[in-house]
C-alpha cells in the first residue's frame, strides 16, 4: 500500500495548486503561481520551496479556521508533501495534520459530515448521498488526505481497514463529477481497485475502467495515469503486453503540457524505473 504514495504526489498535486493559490493569493497572482509551479521540470526545485508553504497556511489556517478553501488547501498541502517529500519518520505526523485538516474542511462545508467519525460503512455510504456538487472540493480534500494518512500507516491494519469508506467518499465525488481535475477520481479509484489481487477481493475489471476513462479525460497528456495503469493493473493480472506499451508510450511523449509538465516529469522517472524492472517482474 506504501507506493500509493507515488499517485497520490502526482494526481493529487494539481488540485492542490489550484485551491490552494486562489485561496491564498487570488486572482492574477495565483494563476502566475500555479502556473509556475505546474509547468516546472525541476522536481527538486518545487521540493524546496514547499515547507515555507506548510508554515504559510498553518499561519493563514489559525487566523480563519473555518475558512473551508483554506482547510481543503492545507488538507492537500500536508498530503502532497507527507506522502512525497518526507522521509518516513515524519510522513505519519505531516499526513495525520492532513487528514484533521480535510476533516475540518467536509465539517466546515456540510454540517452534517461533523459527526461521521465512527459510522459503520453503511450509514456513511447513506450520509455521503447528502454531499452536493458546492461541496465537492472539501469533500476531494477529506479523501485524498485521509488516504494519504492510511498510506503512511499502512502498517497498521487498521488502516487498510478503512480504505472502504475512502473508497466511498471518492465513488460520491465521482457521482458529482466524474470530470473533476480532469480525471483524477478514476485515477484514484483505479488503484484502490486493483490494490488487491481478484482473490482477496480485488476488483482488476473495475480498476481498468477508471483507469481507462481518466486517460479519455485527460486526453492522454497526464502520463502519470498511463503510469499507475501499469503498474497496478498490468502487473496485478500479469499482462507485460499492456504493462511495456503503457509505460513505452510515456517515456515517447513529450513531458511538456499546460500544467502537467512537472508531473509528467515524474511519471516519466517512474516509467524507467518500471519497465527495466517488468524483465525481473514477468
Amino acid at each position: 500500500m506504501r507506493s500509493i504514495a507515488r499517485a497520490l504526489a502526482i494526481a493529487g498535486f494539481v488540485p492542490l495548486l489550484a485551491a490552494s493559490c486562489s485561496s491564498l493569493i487570488g486572482g492574477k497572482a495565483a494563476d502566475t503561481l500555479s502556473a509556475a509551479i505546474l509547468n516546472q521540470d525541476d522536481p527538486a526545485l518545487v521540493e524546496s520551496g514547499v515547507p515555507a508553504y506548510l508554515l504559510l497556511v498553518d499561519g493563514l489556517i489559525s487566523q480563519s479556521r473555518d475558512n473551508v478553501a483554506l482547510l481543503s488547501a492545507g488538507a492537500q498541502l500536508f498530503a502532497l508533501y507527507g506522502s512525497r517529500f518526507a522521509p518516513p519518520e515524519r510522513a505519519t505526523a505531516l499526513t495525520a495534520k492532513a487528514r484533521r485538516y480535510g476533516e475540518r474542511a467536509i465539517c466546515a462545508a456540510h454540517e452534517p459530515a461533523c459527526s461521521w467519525d465512527g459510522l459503520d460503512h453503511t450509514r456513511f455510504v447513506a450520509e455521503l448521498e447528502g454531499v452536493d456538487r458546492k461541496d465537492l472540493d472539501a469533500l476531494y480534500s477529506y479523501a485524498v488526505s485521509w488516504l494519504a494518512h492510511l498510506d503512511a500507516t499502512s502498517e497498521d491494519w487498521t488502516a487498510v481497514a478503512e480504505l472502504p469508506w475512502v473508497e466511498a467518499a471518492l465513488n460520491r465525488a465521482l457521482a458529482l463529477d466524474e470530470t473533476y481535475e480532469r480525471g483524477a477520481l478514476h485515477g484514484y479509484l483505479g488503484i484502490l481497485n486493483a490494490l488487491r489481487p481478484p482473490a482477496l477481493g480485488g476488483k482488476p475489471d473495475v480498476a481498468r475502467m477508471h483507469f481507462e476513462r481518466a486517460i479519455e479525460l485527460s486526453e492522454g497528456r497526464d502520463l502519470s495515469i498511463k503510469v499507475e495503469y501499469a503498474r497496478r493493473y498490468a502487473r496485478l493480472v500479469f499482462d507485460r503486453e499492456l504493462h511495456d506499451r503503457l509505460l513505452e508510450e510515456v517515456l515517447a511523449a513529450p513531458v511538456d503540457a499546460p500544467l502537467m509538465t512537472l508531473f509528467n516529469v515524474l511519471a516519466r522517472q517512474e516509467a524507467e524505473i518500471l519497465l527495466a524492472s517488468g524483465k525481473e517482474y514477468f
